[in-house]
């Protein structure tokens, strides 16, 4: 008995509350926003409080509007009022344009400048939603006004003689200038003037004009040259209070006897004086009056988040609450629950966690499986790639500061963002580089090969380790390498500016590249190579020497790359394939290329290629020229032959003071581009004689007879050069042996 009356008990109490609600709710169906007994609307636009439109509606008589009888449209001074928002504290209105013009006789038949007589200290021009505007080709115009109680101006001038180079829907200085107003300005004036009457421009433009306008309310065209409306949208922002609040300040005036806002508002300090009021949350209407925030019914509404099953939405003032329907009470979870689902809902729980744990588990399970897995193909791959060789390698060079640093895959990854394609620098047929950014803030470049040949790791880890030790200015430093993918990476310093060949083939540079450049950069190469073949233990056949093997650093200082390590034999290949030549179309030794035998002459051949390239500007290869000249070695010792040598070289390299230093680097091109190994000058000869020939760029070619001893003991003696030349062979070390593979050369 005691149970059904409480809860008959809690059903006549639901139902009391529910009758509450709705007779609260049906009592707030709209939101006044004039004064009782005043008229609230003038043509369609309202006019709420604290504005008013007759003695007693209004906050005071700069809130004062009048109702235009004959146009039925309301006005505020003499200006025509479109909206007044009490929400954004604006009012928008449509404001005079002043204008300054002339007939064809050049007598002035129209200045009106206007001056701001509505403005009050409520009221600023909202420099948020306005622009100051300028338009005639003969123009100067001026805002003035008011700001913390000094005056200012500020101009807009534009200038133009033809009608055509005006852009409609641009209002960029040609035919029609705008500039941004300063903040919390009052009390304005515009003036539009002309410097010569118009006179250049009566047939397009007979006047000038000064207005602000509301943003986005004024699309200019030619057509606005000839006329322009009267009047312009504009937008003032208006505030209410004498005082000058803290923005942000909560009681900006509560405790002033002139404080106007109503009852559930908030006061806001304004940025330009004064200060507007602002509806409580939960509460909407007019801020202003008296009762004018009324509670919003959010349940009516449905902006509540009373959605649950069995949950129903309680109105309160400024706010609201959610209740469960009779029998349901609220869970842990804040659902509306029966108490008979108690059980069933923790059995469902229950359930949930052990299946969500056997996940987790199996997940858990899966990934150490997984990471296991890869651990041993990295290590797999480690030592495939020889890794263990290289560990034993490194452990015999602890003294030495040039060692090979082994990197992680995890690394190189990290560096090269998962290899974005982004952070590709180069490809070719070996592989692909990619540009890398190390943790020690370090750029690098990685190359990522695409072949290997397990039966040659030995050997490759030996040159990777001779290739470390390597420390030339001019020779590309390998850092480090990584042996846990399928094919080892390498990573070598970054050499910022290109390749040669791109810096003297590229048709935005062609004849631009000075010759002091071009004699410095072979000199440096040949040192490079000089060094490999002298100085390196064992010494180094680079074996593709090529422009594009020629790296340029951020002072545009040569750098040899793409040697050694980075020549990598398939897989699928068979000894005879492997006794192939290797090297690049157009720079290949012929002697090289008939008999197999690598020597460090053919190095010098390829040089000789690189050589005249940077004499002539031309390619090693191209098939878009006749079929004699498709070689630019065979043409250039053609053109020697035939004394054409002037015609062969680069336009603009030429002039009067080295026209011999030309002469005797061409002549070093011929001797290296020999036929017979044995004929050709050793790099390290081929680095001293132009080392000479540098040595000789401040000294005058022209008076070169009266400076020949000088000149044989820079250069040596012509015989020397042409026949004191080694007929010594030095095999050398080479760094991917009796691999053979003709590539034509992409410029990379």
């Amino acid at each position: 008995m005691g149970f059904r009356f409480h809860k008959l008990l809690l059903q006549v109490t639901w139902v009391g509350v529910l009758l509450s609600v709705t007779t609260s709710a049906s009592a707030v169906l709209s939101y006044p926003s004039a004064l009782p007994n005043c008229q609230n609307s003038c043509g369609g636009v309202e006019i709420p409080y604290p504005f008013g439109m007759n003695q007693g509606c209004y906050l005071d008589e700069s809130f004062s509007i009048t109702c235009d009888n004959s146009t039925s449209q309301p006005v505020y001074g003499d200006v025509i009022v479109k909206n007044i928002s009490i929400e954004d504290h604006n009012i928008e209105i449509l404001a005079y344009t002043a204008r300054d013009c002339y007939n064809n006789t050049g007598a002035l038949v129209n200045n009106t400048n206007y001056p701001s007589t509505l403005w009050s200290r409520y009221f600023t021009i909202s420099d948020t939603q306005n622009v100051f505007t300028a338009v005639g080709c003969d123009t100067y115009a001026y805002l003035n006004g008011f700001k913390n109680n000094h005056s200012f101006s500020l101009g807009c001038t534009s200038v133009c003689v033809d009608a055509s180079n005006v852009v409609n829907g641009s209002c960029s200085g040609i035919g029609c200038c705008q500039t941004e107003i300063p903040e919390g300005m009052k009390n304005i004036s515009l003036e539009a003037h002309s410097f010569n009457n118009h006179s250049k421009v009566l047939n397009f433009n007979p006047c000038s004009y000064s207005f602000i306008v509301q943003k986005d309310k004024f699309n200019f065209s030619a057509d606005s040259l000839q006329n322009l409306p009267e009047k312009m949208p504009m937008v003032l922002d208006w505030a209410v209070g004498n005082e000058t609040w803290t923005v942000g300040n909560e009681t900006c005036a509560v405790n002033t006897k002139n404080y106007s806002c109503g009852g559930n508002s908030i006061c806001k300090g304004s940025e330009n004086g004064g200060y507007f009021c602002l509806c409580m949350d939960g509460y909407r209407g007019n801020p202003y009056l008296k009762d004018g925030c009324q509670d919003i019914d959010e349940c009516k509404e449905g902006n509540n988040n009373c959605t649950g099953k069995n949950t129903n939405c309680v109105n309160g003032p400024g706010s609201y609450y959610c209740v469960c329907s009779v029998g349901y009470h609220f869970d842990d979870r804040g659902a509306c629950v029966h108490p008979s689902s108690n059980l069933a809902i923790k059995l469902t729980i229950g359930i949930g966690i052990c299946i969500i744990a056997m996940l987790v588990c199996s997940s858990s399970l899966y990934l150490i499986v997984n990471q296991r897995k890869l651990m041993k193909i990295k290590q797999r791959f480690f030592q495939q790639n020889g890794g263990l060789i290289l560990q034993q390698q490194l452990s015999r060079q602890d003294n030495s500061t040039n060692v090979v640093k082994i990197f992680t895959i995890e690394e190189l990854e990290k560096a090269t963002n998962n290899y974005d394609e982004n952070l590709i620098i180069g490809r070719g047929g070996f592989g692909t580089v990619y540009k890398g950014f190390l943790p020690d803030d370090r750029i690098v470049a990685i190359k990522k090969s695409k072949i290997v040949d397990e039966s040659q790791i030995e050997q490759f880890i030996n040159e990777l380790v001779v290739l470390s030790q390597i420390n030339h200015t001019n020779v590309v430093k390998l850092l480090g390498c990584c042996l846990e993918a399928q094919v080892p990476l390498l990573v070598y310093e970054f050499v910022p500016n290109g390749t040669l060949f791109e810096y003297i083939h590229h048709e935005s540079k062609v004849s631009i590249v000075p010759w002091e450049t071009r004699l410095r950069i072979a000199t440096e190469s040949a040192e490079a190579l000089s060094y490999l073949h002298s100085s390196a233990s064992p010494p180094i056949i680079h074996r593709d020497v090529k422009s594009s093997n020629i790296l340029l650093d951020g002072k545009h200082i040569a750098k040899v790359s793409d040697f050694g390590a980075s020549r990598l034999v398939p897989l699928d290949q068979t000894q005879a394939i492997a006794t192939m030549v290797q090297g690049t179309f157009g720079y290949l030794d012929p002697e090289y290329l008939h008999t197999s035998q690598l020597t460090e002459k053919s190095d010098v051949y390829s040089f000789g290629v690189v050589l005249v390239e940077l004499l002539t500007g031309k390619k090693a290869i191209s098939f878009d020229r006749p079929e004699e000249e498709r070689s630019l070695a065979l043409y250039f010792l053609s053109s020697l032959k035939e004394n054409r040598l002037f015609e062969v070289l680069e336009k603009n390299i030429a002039n009067e003071e080295n026209v011999e230093q030309l002469k005797e680097v061409s002549n070093l091109a011929r001797r290296c581009l020999r036929l017979k190994g044995e004929d050709r000058p050793n790099m390290k000869e081929v680095a001293m004689e132009l080392q000479g020939l540098r040595k000789m760029e401040k000294h005058s070619w022209v008076n070169v007879g009266s400076n020949l001893e000088e000149t044989e003991y820079l250069l040596g003696s012509s015989d020397s050069r042409e026949y004191g030349v080694s007929n010594k062979i030095t095999t050398g070390y080479d760094s991917v042996k009796h691999h053979v593979m003709l590539a034509f050369d992409d410029g990379r």
